[in-house]
C-alpha cells in the first residue's frame, strides 16, 4: 500500500501536536493537514483528499459527528476514524452512524491508533477493546424509543442550525454562518421544536446537550 494520508481534526493544538508526532514516526503513513474545528475538517477533507481523518467527537463550530457525517456523504474514500474521551455509548453509535469506520479512545490512542489507521484504511473497521463491548450492548439494546434514535428525527441541516443554537448564536448570526436568510434559520428553529415537542431555545438547547449534539465544558 502506498503511504496513508492523514488529516488530524481536534481543537485543541497540544493533542494535535502529539497524535502528528505518533503518525509521523509510524512507516507507511503521513500528516498531511490540521483542523481545529468540525467546520475546517470538511473543508480540508475535500481540498486535500486524506485516505484518513482523525475525528475528534467534541469541537467547537461544528462538532465530530457532524462534520463525519458530511465528510462520508460528501468526499467518497475518505475514511474517519473517531477520537474521543467518551465511552457513552450515544457518542459511539452516532459516530458508527454518521460513517465513522474506526472509534478510539483518546487514552488508548498511542497503544492503538496506528493500528486503527492501517485496518481503516485497507477498509475494514477498527473499535477500541474498550468500548467494543458498549458498541455490541448498545446495538442490541437499542429501540425505537431510546434517547439516540431521538436525535436521528432532526436532519443533517436542523442538527447544524440546533448545534449553534445551543452555543447561543443568534438567528441573524446562524444565518451569516450558513449562509442563508434568517427566515430560513427560523424556519428550521419552528420545525425542531414541532418534531420534538419543545417549546423554547432553552428546551432546544437542554435536547442539544442531553442528545449529545454539542458540548458546552469548552
Amino acid at each position: 500500500m502506498s503511504t496513508i494520508r492523514v488529516l488530524i481534526a481536534d481543537d485543541h493544538k497540544i493533542i494535535r501536536d502529539g497524535l502528528k508526532a505518533l503518525v509521523d514516526k509510524e512507516s507507511g503513513m503521513v500528516v498531511i493537514a490540521e483542523a481545529e474545528s468540525g467546520r475546517e475538517a470538511v473543508e480540508l477533507a475535500q481540498k486535500q483528499r486524506p485516505n484518513v481523518v482523525i475525528m475528534d467527537v467534541s469541537m467547537p463550530d461544528m462538532n465530530g459527528i457532524e462534520a463525519t457525517r458530511k465528510i462520508t456523504e460528501e468526499t467518497p474514500g475518505v475514511r474517519v476514524i473517531a477520537l474521543s474521551m467518551h465511552t457513552d455509548r450515544r457518542f459511539i453509535l452516532d459516530m458508527l452512524e454518521a460513517g465513522a469506520r474506526g472509534y478510539v479512545l483518546k487514552d488508548r490512542a498511542f497503544e492503538e491508533l496506528a493500528t486503527a489507521i492501517r485496518q481503516v484504511a485497507r477498509g475494514n473497521t477498527y473499535i477500541c477493546s474498550k468500548v467494543a463491548g458498549v458498541v455490541v450492548k448498545g446495538y442490541l439494546d437499542k429501540t425505537p424509543g431510546s434517547s439516540h434514535a431521538a436525535s436521528s428525527i432532526l436532519s443533517p441541516r436542523e442538527r447544524e442550525v440546533l448545534q449553534l443554537l445551543a452555543k447561543g448564536m443568534k438567528a441573524k448570526e446562524i444565518a451569516v454562518r450558513l449562509n442563508v436568510s434568517v427566515k430560513t434559520v427560523e424556519t428550521y428553529r419552528q420545525h425542531m421544536m414541532d418534531k420534538l415537542k419543545l417549546r423554547s431555545i432553552a428546551e432546544l438547547t437542554k435536547y442539544a446537550v442531553r442528545e449529545g449534539l454539542v458540548n458546552l465544558e469548552g
